[in-house]
């Protein structure tokens, strides 16, 4: 459908010469100088919709040589990047991550009604090498985006190929990118291909491959607050440094092609793959309730994601215009292995999702003879559906005979539907006050088929809701801001929370078909100044979150018929609407600064307080909220020798954190007391050889500092040297 409309609209001219753009492209920047310099400099994001926001670029990746695309954030502010396992990641947004984070990439949900409640890893199974940039809007923002913006939204835009306006037949730019980091002795590299046919048709394609080994952490190991004993994960060797339970293989590959049959109209065809082998769930590798020999693995975590977009401006009405339809395939395959105990078991997650979501917006319209207040109108709607294929067996060590259970961790069969419909205001008047509303119409439909063997009820629940969102810009001056903004957001229950038997963290969870969707108000009030050696951003908010979902201890009688696994387990969970309101707290401030055009200093502080009620008692004393990040910021410098080769320094740090919830209390991720404080520094420099080549290198760790950030299994990298080379023509 999509490329017919784009074939209908191209007969308009589409083949006529056109002048080439008055900017010079970076395709001919890189025909000119080899290697391409892909991004640019740290901007803020997005301004333009008056809401707490941040952006990574490309270039900041490359030079920081990021591990993962969640590495990425690891110096924005506002975010804590949480490792469960060595190839596992996820961002927490002000307080909260999992289910309460949605993730796109190029517009495209990656949240499905599979994400669990508290950190996963899917974010890692986005590859950091297609990524061009990645923003950061802080707070809730379902009126835009839909179910689970409860914290905030992070926005993967990948690469696009480059349009070199000097091309009139084909042409094509390889390159190749090798990296190598000593912490965990991963060799890795990319080779990538960019093609054009003309001025209408350019691609790009790669493929990647990397090998991870066990991760050295920090000399001596992160140790208790309170007794000074080593954290009960991960397991270390004899050095007191390299952890168990670590290491892992992926292979990524996408391609990209769009076609311009007009300037302002693009048809964009994409495939993105990941695949990641043999890696150990570091909190369970060993686990605390099991022998040192038992290790949870997951064999393959696989993401397909292949999509038609259609994007730009078809009539004077339809500006900023995105018409997507996607297809995705997330799949697991687990296996727990127990060779001193009874048996061992296995387990595969499959969910199919199908979208279309499309948005819009109406050029500025004049409200006033002279055009000195305008209107414009933002509008889309978007529509999921998953289908989940679900498995599990069980292994008996002494016969090897392999049973199959009567349902996965999931049930087989089963489905879950969401979207909605939005639409949002924005006034401007004399360039000096902006006001903007919004509002969504959200629904969500979950459905799973029964299974008497294992007591499991059907399921087939519906939820509506509307959610709003209001905001205020003053501007005192051309360089200052004032925003105020009130931003609400929805998540109903997904089937993870309404179906699922699983092994986490703190115990083993049980599903709760009875949940409820949670609620959230974010109230934030910021300021921005923009001069021209000076960026600050300053923010205070405050989020509620009304039936907040909160994991209740339960008995060993609540284990499930034939559940080995929950009643081997210490501690058993369940998920319940807690009855009042849940808060979060906090404020964050970012500052850049620029000097002779030469230096650039940035720095960030970040603080989150989470505070609810006790899922244990009606009445009884509110507690902290799970694994919220302590007080943390980061201080960097760059000073740039010349247009491509620099020098630089990040130093990263985090107070201790020892407000913990009371599951917070059973999770071996988390030391005895909570989690110690640390302060770590980085030195890096980048140099360009020559027009072909550029090599970046990072000593990471300098004073070799035992560490890790808040709630994950891994102890942060140890003092090692990653390298970066560059390649291309």
């Amino acid at each position: 459908m999509l490329f017919g409309l784009a074939v209908a609209l191209a007969t308009e001219g589409a083949w006529a010469q056109r002048a080439p753009r008055p900017r010079l492209p970076r395709a001919l920047a890189a025909h000119e100088s080899g290697v391409v310099v892909r991004g640019g400099p740290r901007r803020t994001a997005p301004t333009a919709q008056g809401r707490s926001g941040s952006l990574v670029t490309r270039r900041e990746m490359d030079e920081r040589i990021v591990r993962s695309t969640p590495d990425a954030l690891r110096d924005t502010v506002g975010v804590s990047v949480q490792q469960t396992a060595h190839g596992q990641a996820s961002p927490y947004v002000r307080g909260v991550t999992g289910q309460q984070v949605l993730l796109l990439f190029d517009g495209v949900r990656l949240n499905n009604g599979l994400y669990r409640q508290g950190p996963n890893q899917y974010f890692f199974t986005v590859d950091s090498n297609t990524v061009d940039r990645i923003e950061v809007e802080r707070g809730s923002a379902s009126v835009r985006y839909g179910s689970d913006a409860i914290g905030g939204v992070v926005l993967a835009h990948p690469i696009e190929p480059h349009f070199d306006p000097r091309v009139r037949g084909f042409a094509v730019r390889p390159r190749a990118f090798g990296s190598y980091n000593s912490a965990d002795v991963s060799p890795g590299g990319r080779a990538e291909l960019e093609a054009q046919w003309g001025s209408q048709i350019a691609a790009v394609a790669g493929v990647g491959y990397r090998t991870a080994s066990l991760l050295r952490g920090g000399a001596g190991g992160v140790r208790s607050l309170t007794e000074g004993s080593l954290a009960r994960t991960p397991m270390l060797l004899e050095d007191r440094a390299t952890q168990l339970g670590t290491g892992f293989r992926e292979l990524t590959f996408d391609g990209r092609l769009v076609w311009r049959p007009r300037s302002k109209l693009s048809l964009v065809l994409a495939v993105y793959g990941y695949r990641q082998y043999d890696a150990p769930r570091t909190d369970l590798c060993a686990p605390t309730w099991a022998s040192s020999e038992a290790c949870v693995k997951y064999e393959e975590q696989f993401r397909t994601l292949a999509y038609a977009s259609l994007r730009g401006e078809i009539t004077g009405v339809l500006h900023e215009l995105s018409a997507t339809v996607s297809y995705q395939r997330a799949h697991e395959r687990r296996r727990f292995d127990n060779p001193t105990g009874f048996s061992g078991s296995g387990w595969i997650d499959s969910v199919d999702t199908l979208g279309i979501n499309t948005r819009a917006a109406t050029p500025r319209m004049a409200l006033t003879r002279r055009g000195s207040a305008g209107l414009t109108v933002r509008y889309g709607f978007d529509l999921w559906r998953d289908e989940v294929r679900s498995f599990e067996w069980a292994v008996y060590n002494h016969t090897g005979r392999v049973v199959d259970a009567s349902r996965g961790q999931y049930l087989d069969g089963s489905n879950y539907l969401y979207g909605g419909a939005f639409s949002e205001l924005t006034v401007d008047a004399m360039r000096v006050i902006e006001v903007r509303a919004g509002v969504r119409a959200a629904l969500a439909h979950a459905s799973a088929p029964s299974d008497p063997s294992s007591a499991t009820p059907a399921i087939s629940r519906a939820w509506g809701a509307f959610v709003a969102r209001a905001g205020l810009t003053a501007k005192p001056s051309a360089h200052w801001a004032i925003v105020a903004n009130i931003d609400q957001g929805f998540r109903p229950p997904n089937l993870d929370d309404l179906t699922s038997r699983q092994i986490t963290g703190p115990g083993f969870q049980l599903e709760n078909p009875a949940l409820n969707p949670e609620r959230s108000t974010t109230y934030e009030l910021g300021t921005r100044a923009r001069y021209r050696a000076i960026d600050l951003d300053a923010w205070g908010f405050v989020t509620r979150i009304d039936g907040a979902m909160i994991r209740a201890p339960r008995s060993l009688s609540d284990c499930p018929i034939a559940q080995s696994v929950c009643s081997a387990s210490s501690t058993r969970l369940q998920l319940v609407n807690v009855q009042d309101a849940a808060w979060i707290v906090g404020a964050e401030a970012s500052l850049r600064a620029r000097i002779a055009d030469k230096l650039q200093i940035n720095a960030t502080v970040s603080f989150a307080w989470g505070d609810a009620p006790s899922p244990l008692t009606i009445g009884a004393p509110r507690l902290p909220l799970s694994r919220v990040p302590p007080l943390h910021g980061s201080l960097d410098a760059r000073y740039a020798v010349s247009a491509e080769s620099f020098v630089g320094a990040t130093l990263r740090w985090a107070a201790d954190q020892t407000r913990l919830a009371f599951q917070d209390l059973s999770d071996p991720r988390i030391p005895a007391g909570g989690t110690p404080g640390y302060a770590t520094l980085d030195l890096r420099a980048g140099l360009r050889f020559s027009r072909q080549l550029r090599v970046t290198a990072v000593l990471e760790n300098l004073f070799d500092t035992a560490y890790r950030v808040h709630g994950s299994s891994i102890n942060g990298p140890g003092r090692g040297v990653m390298l970066q080379a560059a390649v291309g023509w």
